[in-house]
């Protein structure tokens, strides 16, 4: 039987899981999928820890401690993430040990209220790096305007960043800026470049979310034949644009002095579209230098059917520019399209965290001494 998902590492993917819960640490799950599934890192959002903590009981001697020493909602978050992210980094140290520091990464995220606030979010970054406290943790910034200062600001301090919620070429060119940028400011401060990491999160199913949307509206038989072709043609320029940039000499002086390349990372590669193959957003993003994110649903169907030829990145770029521009050509507004997008990630973010509040707010209350 094909093991897929080891040919897909072999291929250079890393494969991170897009989940994190202390049921999964406690259980040994987490454990599970990284001797079983090539599993070597961890991302981590609001709503998945909403999920995580509003589901389960698990949490609950925690909480109640937390409560009963008149905590507030917004800390006692912060400890509840923290202490489950800190879990997994100890889990995937081996892994970070193994790979030199490039995988065996654990994410977590900057309050995305704190999206358009650069100073805010280089506080709150500080901090969640001082209380997690692990090589191996990676601080989740949103690629916004704002972010982008506080993504080179981060570098500069020796802090690893994954960069989140990119969706056009333009901004993902602005973000490996940011990087070069705050490695180099981080050389100068006498940081150590070899420790430090870095990945651009490029989200994939999106595009097609919002493209199929306008495309149906225009609703002709051109229109019908591009659904399901915007996503993986923009990863694929971004993956150009990955490899143009990372082939200068400005990226050489940094490479000569320890760092390593600030690899894209493929989120958002469960299909929303029930009629799309649901291992296509990991079958046909597949390079080196890469990390695909998945939820273990997305895993295990790479692992039963998911068919890796190799390279399919690499050898497409002339038929990913020829989608873009057929879309184009049908109306189809990219800059308005990855505006919208962005937009809309960070409300969609922002309300998960309300959602996660509150329901950390609920379990304080439940559980405070009467």
């Amino acid at each position: 039987m094909t093991d897929a998902l080891k040919q897909l590492s072999d291929a250079g993917v890393a494969i991170w899981l897009d989940d994190l819960s202390r049921e999964r640490l406690v259980g040994g799950g987490l454990e599970t999928l990284v001797r079983d599934s090539h599993v070597v890192g961890i991302t981590t959002n609001p709503t998945i820890f909403q999920k995580a903590i509003s589901g389960s009981e698990i949490y609950d001697d925690q909480v109640r401690d937390l409560a009963t020493r008149g905590v507030g909602v917004e800390e006692a978050l912060r400890m509840i993430t923290a202490f489950d992210v800190r879990e997994a980094c100890d889990v995937l140290r081996a892994a970070y040990e193994a790979s030199d520091g490039v995988d065996g990464r654990v994410s977590i995220e900057v309050g995305p209220a704190l999206a358009h606030d650069t100073a805010g979010t280089i506080a709150e970054a500080r901090a969640l790096w001082w209380l997690v406290d692990r090589p191996n943790l990676f601080i989740k910034i949103p690629a916004t305007k704002a972010g982008l200062p506080a993504i080179s600001q981060m570098l500069s301090e020796g802090i690893s960043v994954n960069v989140t919620l990119i969706f056009s070429l333009q901004r993902y060119d602005e973000v490996i800026e940011a990087f070069f940028d705050g490695m180099e400011r981080a050389r100068v401060a006498g940081h150590d470049l070899s420790r430090m990491g870095s990945v651009a999160s490029f989200f994939v199913s999106r595009v097609d979310t919002e493209v199929d949307g306008r495309l149906d509206k225009i609703g002709s038989e051109d229109a019908k034949q591009m659904r399901g072709k915007a996503a993986i043609a923009n990863a694929r320029m971004a993956y150009k644009l990955f490899e143009e940039k990372f082939d200068s000499d400005r990226w050489r002086a940094l490479q000569g002095a320890g760092a390593k390349r600030q690899r894209p990372l493929w989120a958002s590669t469960s299909t929303k579209d029930p009629s799309y193959d649901d291992t296509m957003y990991v079958v046909e993003l597949v390079a080196n230098d890469t990390v695909n994110t998945m939820p273990e649903p997305t895993i295990h169907a790479v692992a039963d059917h998911g068919r890796i030829t190799g390279d399919t990145i690499r050898p497409n770029y002339t038929d990913a520019q020829a989608v873009l521009d057929a879309l184009a050509g049908l109306g189809v507004d990219y800059d308005d399209v990855v505006k919208v997008l962005e937009d809309e990630g960070v409300e969609k973010f922002a309300a998960s965290w309300n959602e996660l509040t509150e329901s950390t707010r609920s379990e304080l209350e439940r559980l405070a001494p009467t």
